[in-house]
């Protein structure tokens, strides 16, 4: 098969972006969607052209590393699917196809199609650690965990930290993937003790970042795990409930 690719190209976040046109001929409907970049970028190699840069590692659904928006959408046209994962087979022979990174005031350009999300990696910090002291591990059996509890936080746990639900959100907001991050912990046992100041840490330093979530619904569909929104509904409710405790804390009166 044979597409059309307009890709987004900037050479930093200070310098002007556009679209170039490149010819993708002879592509295997097998394919995934960044082999097909890589024959693009070994094309442009051969001719002595800059190369597309583009963010991949695991290329298997697990890293959360890839980071395109595709026709428009956060990975691609396929739900509950990375980037990494969409087959060529999944767009028309001949047809024209939109690439562009991340669009996030969250996410600045690096280069090309590589955005910076360290933003990501500074919510996961302010979550801190768990102070308490266990000594040397216990049986894990020993810690009884609800079956309901366990399987939600393993739900949760399973967000990927693409960026997908931000690229998608008109807020650019990052709701989604804190929620995840924080109420993988919450809902479990080993999570008590810290789940208070976690909360409101980690939603402090999202806001820092990421715009408002206003219950669109847009990084649901977007997020290749298919992350549930209610997440953000039990993020949102410790925060108040940790807000609380807080002001109790250091006796704040409203």
């Amino acid at each position: 098969m044979n597409v059309t690719l307009k890709i987004w190209r900037q050479e930093s976040v200070d310098r002007p972006g556009g679209y170039a046109l490149y010819e993708a001929n002879d592509i295997s409907p097998e394919m995934s969607f960044l082999e097909m970049l890589d024959i693009v970028n070994e094309q442009l190699i051969a001719t002595g052209e800059v190369p597309i840069e583009f963010d991949h590692d695991c290329r298997e659904g697990i890293c959360g590393t890839c980071s395109l928006v595709i026709d428009g959408i956060p990975h691609g046209p396929q739900r509950s699917t990375a980037t990494c994962q969409l087959h060529m087979r999944k767009f028309e022979d001949g047809a024209t196809i939109t690439v562009e990174p991340w669009r996030a005031a969250g996410f600045p350009i690096i280069r090309d199609l590589v955005v910076d999300r360290s933003a990501f990696d500074r919510i996961i910090e302010a979550g801190g650690f768990i102070s308490v002291a266990t000594g040397s591990a216990p049986e894990a059996n020993l810690t009884p965990v609800p079956r309901e509890a366990a399987e939600a936080a393993m739900d949760a746990a399973s967000c990927i930290g693409c960026g997908a639900c931000v690229a998608a959100c008109p807020n650019g907001a990052a709701q989604l993937f804190a929620a995840a991050k924080i109420t993988q912990l919450n809902l479990l046992p080993q999570g008590q003790p810290e789940r208070w100041a976690r909360t409101v840490n980690m939603v402090d330093t999202m806001e820092e970042y990421f715009g408002s979530c206003t219950n669109i619904g847009e990084c649901a569909s977007a997020c290749p795990q298919d992350i549930s929104l209610d997440f953000i509904a039990l993020m949102n409710r410790d925060y108040a409930r940790g807000m609380v405790r807080q002001r109790r804390l250091t006796g704040q009166r409203s």
